[in-house]
């Protein structure tokens, strides 16, 4: 049963604040955003070609009249995408 024990003592990061506030926020983003530099330039990764989220803008365009409006899905969109957009036009409906 050794998933079932945790004998302590792993290395681990603890970040505590008195509060949490507007520049404590700020900061602890700006920590995670230099730790995924770092880890880029050590990995040899370009952590600022954002070629995927280029993709996702587009889709997102091209997804927008049909979750605002009332046109059909690309015949090219997944199954799990049309079911979120049912969805959210449902509940939509029952909020309006």
């Amino acid at each position: 049963m050794p998933h079932k024990v945790m004998p302590g003592n792993r290395p681990s990061t603890s970040i505590l604040a008195n509060r949490l506030t507007p520049s404590v926020l700020g900061q602890l983003i700006a920590l995670y955003e230099h730790q995924v530099f770092t880890e880029g330039v050590v990995w040899g990764i370009d952590s600022f070609d954002q070629w995927g989220v280029e993709l996702g803008k587009t889709q997102a365009k091209a997804l927008l009249p049909v979750i605002t409006g009332d046109a059909a899905p690309a015949p090219q969109s997944d199954s799990s995408t049309d079911a979120l957009v049912r969805r959210y036009r449902t509940e939509r409906g029952r909020a309006g």
